[in-house]
C-alpha cells in the first residue's frame, strides 16, 4: 500500500458538487492499494500514518502527533499512486490492485482509523472526486508498506 500524507490546515472532498468529507487541521491521506496488499499492510500503514509526529510544539519543532493536537483525518482512495511512468507518456496502472481488493482494503483502512481513535472523513471509492486542501508547511510524506513492513517497529 502507498499513502501520501499531507499536513493540512483544512481539506475537503467533493463529489457531484456536494462536499462529502471535510476536515480542519490534520492529515489528508491519499491511499493507493497494490495487488499483493493484505489487512496486515493496511494496519501497519494506518498505524504509521496516524502516529506521525509532524505538528509543531511550543518550541516550533515537529514533535506533536495528530492525537495531541486534536487533529482530523480525510482519506481519499487514489489508485494512481500505483501509476507506472517508466515508459512513454501515458501511465500504466497494471500495478494497482483490482477494484474489489482496492475497495475492501480502503474500507478496512477507514475501519482501522476508527479503531485507532480517529473517525475519518472520506471520499467514495472509484468516484470522480475533487479534493481541496490548504497544505500546512508544506509537510508531505510518502509511506509505502514495501518499506514499512521490512523495518522494525519503533
Amino acid at each position: 500500500m502507498r499513502a501520501v500524507v499531507t499536513r493540512v490546515k483544512s481539506a475537503s472532498v467533493t463529489i457531484d458538487g456536494k462536499v462529502v468529507g471535510e476536515i480542519g487541521q490534520g492529515f489528508l491521506i491519499l491511499l493507493g492499494v497494490g495487488p499483493n496488499d493484505t489487512e496486515a499492510h493496511c494496519r501497519r500503514l494506518a498505524e504509521k500514518a496516524l502516529g506521525l509526529r509532524v505538528f509543531k510544539d511550543e518550541n516550533d519543532k515537529m514533535n506533536l502527533g495528530l492525537e495531541q493536537i486534536g487533529g482530523e483525518v480525510l482519506v481519499v482512495s487514489q489508485f494512481t499512486l500505483y501509476g507506472n511512468c517508466r515508459k512513454g507518456r501515458r501511465p500504466s496502472f497494471v500495478e494497482a490492485a483490482p477494484p474489489e481488493l482496492g475497495e475492501a482494503l480502503y474500507l478496512k483502512f477507514l475501519d482501522i482509523c476508527r479503531e485507532l481513535g480517529f473517525e475519518p472523513q472520506h471520499g467514495q471509492f472509484g468516484a470522480d472526486m475533487q479534493v481541496a486542501s490548504v497544505n500546512d508547511g508544506p509537510v508531505t510524506l510518502i509511506l509505502d508498506t514495501d518499506q514499512l513492513m521490512d523495518t522494525p517497529r519503533r
